[in-house]
């Protein structure tokens, strides 16, 4: 009679097999996270805040690049951005934009100083939007915009041009208060500022101060 052959090849190609798989889920962490975690501040965007209402801005960051940010309304004219009010859509495009850093776009304060984030901000981005379908059905009141490999596929969307570093989005104007934040009476802007990827980076802030409409 045979006798049965020896199970422990199989054993030891399952382990392998395993410990191949543990250490590649390991890799594909450590790609992600490492960046997060070593990220530091390349410097600011460059941009003099505008102390009035203005639909567009232009400044040279401390990467060499060259950013400008503008808002217009739905129909393609300059926004008036002193007189915004709750549900008014305005389309907010940039250029000039780091592409290998994702970005949100919102509505948020303005911070004290150009090494602090703008925030924190107004709305939020609606159920749809992290699987990328809300973007091409409405309005959203923030967005977040990635080509990084890792998130793309949960962010609104995506640059429009990696190469020139442009971007469009469509945005809903929110209620003017949350939670520590009335910008009824703080100062706030139509802001970009870097993911949570890299949330020490301040070169990719740009800010348009608006206002609401009185009542």
């Amino acid at each position: 009679m045979t006798s049965p052959a020896p199970r422990r090849p199989v054993k030891r190609i399952v382990l392998i097999s395993v410990l191949v798989l543990s250490l590649a889920i390991v890799g594909v962490v450590a790609a992600i996270v490492v960046p997060i975690l070593t990220h530091s501040n390349t410097g600011s965007s460059g941009q003099t805040i505008p102390t009035d209402f203005e639909s567009s801005s232009t400044a040279k960051g401390a990467d060499d690049r060259t950013r400008t940010i503008a808002v217009k309304t739905t129909d393609g004219k300059p926004a008036e951005l002193a007189e915004l009010s709750p549900g008014d859509e305005v389309v907010v495009t940039g250029e000039g934009f780091d592409a290998g850093l994702g970005i949100y776009v919102g509505f948020c304060a303005i911070p004290p100083s150009p090494d602090v984030k703008p925030g924190p901000c107004l709305g939020g981005i609606p159920e749809g939007a992290e699987q990328g379908a809300a973007a091409a059905q409405e309005a959203l009141s923030s967005a977040w915009i990635t080509n990084d490999w890792a998130w793309k596929s949960f962010a609104t969307q995506g640059y429009d041009d990696r190469d020139l570093g442009s971007f469009s989005v469509r945005l809903t104007v929110p209620e003017p208060t949350v939670e520590g934040l009335d910008c009824t009476q703080s100062r706030c802007a139509i802001s970009t500022r870097t993911d949570h990827t890299a949330m020490k980076e301040r070169v990719q802030d740009m800010l348009l101060p608006f206002a609401y409409r009185a009542n």
